[in-house]
């Protein structure tokens, strides 16, 4: 099993989690996201996950843990932003 450690748009310590997760995760997320530049509310996130991820992968885990763990890491990675001034938090892909 491989593991990935994840990064913290702030600087903090990531979290090791399994790199098949990770990525199954990550595709889900940039899928549930889209490429639309007014973004996603961060709430909207874990619901609109269920179609995306593997059943088996995430059979008794946190899909809403994963979501936060995983945005994180891709915000560090310039992947994904948080849209400014967006309250309630708004997320979107980097163009």
């Amino acid at each position: 099993m491989t593991r990935l450690l994840t990064q913290h748009p702030e600087g903090k310590q990531g979290v090791r989690i399994e790199r098949a997760v990770y990525d199954d995760m990550k595709r889900a997320l940039l899928r549930a996201i889209g490429r639309g530049r007014t973004g996603v509310p961060f709430k909207e996130l874990p619901a609109r996950l269920a179609e995306h991820l593997s059943d088996e992968l995430f059979e008794g885990r946190s899909v809403t843990w994963y979501c936060v763990t995983v945005k994180l890491d891709l915000e560090a990675r310039g992947v994904l932003e948080r849209v400014p001034g967006a309250r309630p938090q708004r997320v979107r892909r980097v163009q």
